[in-house]
């Protein structure tokens, strides 16, 4: 039953599978693509571990919800990689986060905030107006340590 089978025939477009079919509903789907980024930081007016210059292995969690285009893709992966490494890591991967950011305190949450703006203005860049049909940002997660994460959310963000 759970043998390992070679495929017979390998499906071929136009003949196997219609091009009106590779689009199989119109609903509005969320994809999710995570990153890691190494950097450092230490928090002004706070008395704790992180007053001090320290480091984080940093986890981004992307959600990201659009309609299928007429292929039944929302958003290509690699397209939220690319948007990842060209738009937001290069800010922030072995960075002083106190440095490289704009002012502020680098709290999780206030760099979730502004890593969520960075990728909301990337899907609403000129090439991409179309090219993503409903293409919005419904949340970011920022993990700082794998047990402690903040979260930025669309409904929250569009207040």
């Amino acid at each position: 039953m759970y043998g390992f089978r070679i495929v017979d025939k390998l499906q071929k477009i136009d003949e196997d599978i219609q091009r009106k079919e590779l689009k199989y509903h119109n609903k509005r789907v969320l994809v999710s693509k995570e990153f890691t980024f190494d950097a450092s930081h230490h928090l002004h007016c706070y008395e704790g571990k992180c007053k001090n210059l320290h480091g984080h292995t940093y986890k981004v969690v992307f959600g990201i919800s659009g309609y299928v285009d007429h292929r039944g893709l929302m958003m290509d992966f690699g397209d939220i990689k690319e948007i990842w490494k060209n738009d937001i890591e290069i800010h922030l991967d072995h960075r002083y986060l106190n440095e490289t950011l704009p002012p502020m305190n680098t709290t999780a949450e206030n760099i979730v905030v502004w890593i969520y703006e960075k990728m909301k203005a990337a899907l609403v860049k000129e090439e991409n107006k179309d090219h993503y049909i409903g293409a919005r940002v419904e949340f970011v997660r920022l993990f700082e340590t794998p047990t402690s994460y903040a979260e930025a959310r669309r409904e929250w963000m569009e207040e």
